[in-house]
């Protein structure tokens, strides 16, 4: 086993080097929970700092209120050695802070370029209306040089959720945070554009920025970070540097426990029949253009099909077709060759088809009711959850409870609501609920965006576990690690066309990057 730090070991910046953002003793409570509990964290200037923790560890709590969204109990917070007190996060901005959220803070109705400019106060911003175009140009030139293009003019609801999480880093370039914190800002990319946003980074902190990074790729932490904080229940357990460091050692710290790499597992597995089959699909966007042309592939009981690509190139909208989400042009999809109607998601979840969508929070559960609403919402008219009309209240909350404890699921009760739930538990309850309807297919999107290595684990071990119970599995996911990990084969998607496939026994990283790029593989 990797040697551990121990608890408050704290590595020192480098020589000379002035804090930025720094907090004594920062404690946060919520009901039931503390969140933060006497944190101590410094990042200084012209650093990459990347925060490490599990969900419910008290990442997004501190980073909340480093930007103002939330206030701290107890505890001091210093900005560029000042002391700081923010009331709102117009403070935060206005001291130089930005922050790229988990959970995207973006106006659907509004476009791209009005999304960016929002809460803008200099001469430009407020010329918006009168000078429309020189922000649109703005956005389009900081999306080439980061390599994040996208359409300026097009509105938030048109875009896929990868699509988003780029407008919300490109508000935080376009307002030059000297201090920037960044949640997970490499899964809609592929490696290569992953490797440039390393050298961006990296040319910030040259440049005197600090950027705050949290990330669950450990050896994207490793490549590009230069100390590391990780937070475990809420409090700090350690700071230390990345050099001498190891992906394993960190994530032993993370856990407090010697954790299971996530090496590919090649232990025998029983392919059986083809068990779901889709043939010449093509898909409408919410444009009205095809979104999704000519996809053909079938999957065979126990088989695990990756689908890479880059996010808003038809992975969405393919996962909605073959959920009976989205109508389908022409095409057809059959489960053990019984034909499936389609745009009727009823007949889907009928047919043994389970869905998990990237979206967890707004497609995957509904954020206003509770845990317990959220578990039952496809299994409600079942004999065991009711009566003729009448639901049975007490039988769906226990449950709930039997869900939560059998998913561990971090949170206060079965009633509460699932907004207050971090990514890492949202996730386990639309699992829960997918996985316990006992499926014939199950098609998941993104199913570890933003997880840490602890729950990456567990979802992991589920869909491998329902893989052997005979599952067929479409696995879309922007992780290319995540896919070699867990693929049989994968194919890759590039303007809504699947364009290659390889063994993902014995694929390349490169190899799948070429294609997602839409090159040709050799």
């Amino acid at each position: 086993m990797e040697p551990t730090a121990e608890p408050s070991t704290v590595a020192p910046a480098g020589r000379g080097a002035r804090p930025a953002i720094a907090c004594r003793g920062i404690t946060k409570r919520f009901p039931g929970v503390v969140a933060n509990d006497g944190v101590d964290f410094e990042a200084v200037e012209g650093e990459v700092h990347a925060l490490l923790g599990e969900n419910g560890a008290g990442k997004s709590t501190l980073s909340n209120i480093f930007t103002g969204l939330y206030r701290a109990d107890e505890g001091e917070l210093e900005v560029f050695g000042q002391p700081a007190e923010f009331d709102s996060p117009r403070d935060g901005i206005d001291a130089g802070i930005g922050m790229v959220h988990q959970h995207f803070r973006l106006v659907e109705p509004f476009t791209v370029a009005e999304n960016v400019m929002l809460g803008d106060t200099s001469d430009l911003g407020r010329s918006f209306r009168l000078h429309p175009r020189a922000i649109e140009q703005r956005v389009s030139e900081l999306g080439s040089r980061y390599g994040m293009a996208v359409d300026p003019r097009a509105r938030i609801w048109q875009l896929s959720v990868g699509e988003q999480q780029r407008v919300e880093i490109l508000k935080a370039l376009y307002r030059e945070a000297r201090i920037l914190i960044l949640d997970e800002p490499t899964a809609v990319l592929t490696p290569q554009e992953a490797e440039g946003l390393f050298e961006t980074m990296r040319a910030m902190a040259d440049d005197g920025r600090t950027v705050i990074f949290i990330s669950h790729k450990l050896h994207e932490v490793m490549a590009v970070s230069d100390r590391v904080t990780v937070l475990r229940d809420g409090r700090a357990v350690a700071t230390v540097p990345t050099d001498g460091s190891t992906a394993q050692s960190l994530a032993s710290l993370m856990v407090g426990r010697e954790l299971h790499t996530f090496d590919r597992q090649e232990e025998k597995k029983e392919i059986g029949d083809v068990l779901f089959q889709v043939d010449g699909l093509t898909a409408a966007g919410d444009r009205g253009s095809d979104a999704v042309t000519d996809a053909s592939f079938a999957i065979r009981s126990g088989e695990i099909l990756g689908v890479a690509g880059v996010a808003g190139n038809g992975q969405r909208e393919l996962a909605e077709a073959v959920t009976g989400l989205r109508p389908v042009k022409a095409g057809t999809i059959r489960v053990e060759d019984v034909p499936l109607g389609t745009g009727d998601p009823r007949a889907a979840i009928k047919a043994g088809v389970a869905h998990v969508p990237e979206d967890r929070l707004h497609t995957g559960v509904a954020p206003s009711l509770s845990i317990a609403s959220n578990v039952v919402l496809k299994s409600y008219r079942s004999r065991e959850n009711a009566a003729g009309p009448f639901l049975r209240f007490g039988k769906i909350r226990d449950w709930a409870i039997d869900l939560i404890r059998l998913y561990d699921v971090k949170a206060p009760g079965p009633a509460a609501p699932a907004r207050q739930l971090s990514g890492g538990n949202l996730q386990k309850v639309v699992l829960a609920r997918e996985f316990e309807s006992r499926p014939r297919v199950l098609v998941i999107a993104a199913p570890t965006r933003g997880l840490d290595v602890g729950a990456i684990e567990t979802v992991h071990a589920y869909l491998r576990e329902a893989a052997a119970r005979g599952v067929a599995i479409l696995l879309i996911s922007e992780d290319l690690d995540e896919l070699m990990t867990l693929s049989d084969r994968i194919v890759v998607i590039y303007e809504g066309r699947l364009v290659g496939e390889v063994d993902a026994a014995s694929a390349q990283v490169g190899e799948i990057g070429l294609l997602m790029a839409g090159g040709r593989a050799a």
